[in-house]
């Protein structure tokens, strides 16, 4: 087998969606680097693979990465794999491939499942163009930031959230979004498998009628606003950009308040500026 770093999607749940090509990499390659060895150990037993398998996670990446560039340019092959759906996407690997990169070590991707394809095709929200987000900050603040950058967005935007966290950032949605439409699609291609679409208040109705959907993992899919920006008072600028520059520099925090409230880039960069000299 070529000497390659192999990017390889695993099931996101059902253990029978993985590819051909990705069994027969992940039984020739010399080594799989799983972010949990004993997750990843339970989809090998089921394809009867033995192959050799190391962690790499968020807490050892960048040790363990430098030992498996340095074996792939002594001739071996690597797979890494996550425990559900395609690496790095929300998941360890972005430091591997950067320094595989810098190495002049091939990466080569076999693709396959991915939580966010699968939530968006069955979601019935328009998806032709779509923004992916992943986790939201798991701070209320946080949360409320970065929604905001969302209010005018046009196009779908993704979201990963974990069972603990979910009706806290659904309920900061709707503070957001007001009734915009959403999906849920929980634990795909598992057992208990939903996918329920309503306006986010009724979403937090139906969630707290059944604890058992406030259980797994969840893809939300926000439909994009229909409305036009409007054109919002300096005092709203003023409140929106005091917010924005404590975690963005001038530039950044002006173009999103012109993109989100309206108005003069220039002038809304010079209120920025004299917003932060006032500090």
């Amino acid at each position: 087998m070529e000497s390659a770093i192999y990017i390889v999607a695993t099931p996101i749940g059902n253990l029978s969606d993985i590819t051909l090509r990705a069994l027969d990499t992940l039984r020739q390659v010399d080594l799989i680097a799983a972010e949990d060895t004993r997750h990843t150990r339970r989809l090998l037993d089921h394809h009867g693979i033995g192959t050799k398998m190391s962690s790499l996670h968020e807490h050892n990446e960048l040790g363990r990465s430098e030992s498996i560039v340095d074996s792939v340019l002594a001739g071996k092959s690597v797979a890494l794999v996550s425990d559900a759906g395609t690496p790095l996407i929300s998941d360890p690997g972005h430091t591997l491939v950067d320094l595989a990169k810098s190495k002049g070590v091939r990466v080569i991707p076999v693709p396959g499942p991915s939580a966010l394809i699968a939530a968006l095709s069955v979601s019935g929200i328009a998806c032709g163009k779509f923004i992916f987000e992943g986790f939201l900050p798991a701070k209320r603040k946080g949360k409320q930031d970065v929604l905001t950058t969302y209010l005018n967005e046009k196009k779908a935007v993704i979201f990963y959230e974990s069972p603990h966290r979910i009706l806290d950032t659904l309920a900061v949605m709707v503070e957001v979004f007001g009734d915009r439409d959403l999906t849920v699609a929980r634990e795909l291609t598992k057992r208990f498998e939903t996918v329920y679409r309503d306006r986010l208040p009724g979403i937090i109705d139906w969630m707290q009628a059944d604890q058992n959907q406030q259980k797994g993992e969840f893809v939300l899919v926000l439909s994009g606003s229909k409305l036009e920006p409007a054109e919002s008072s300096e005092a709203e600028k003023k409140k929106l950009l005091s917010r924005l520059l404590e975690d963005l520099p001038p530039k950044k925090a002006s173009a999103l308040v012109a993109e989100m409230l309206g108005g003069s880039k220039k002038e809304i960069y010079n209120m920025s500026l004299a917003l932060k000299d006032n500090k």
